[in-house]
């Protein structure tokens, strides 16, 4: 049975996720470039859906798991 690799991984992915998102935030309030080169918004709206993408991700794993 595989539970404790599972259980890793769907940590690791929330983890990131959410401390993804939550860089992305913090950066926008401050008015901080989220990445170099690319507009405001566009960079916004992208990584917050991949924190999304990332948080189900690990949720999915550990419910799998």
């Amino acid at each position: 049975m595989e539970s404790a690799p599972a259980a890793f991984v769907g940590v690791a992915l929330a983890v990131f996720g959410a401390a993804l998102m939550l860089w992305t935030t913090v950066r926008a309030r401050n008015g901080e470039p989220v990445a170099e080169g690319v507009g405001r918004v566009p960079a916004v709206v992208l990584v917050g859906i991949s924190g999304v993408m990332s948080l189900m991700a690990g949720g999915w794993v550990l419910l799998r798991g």
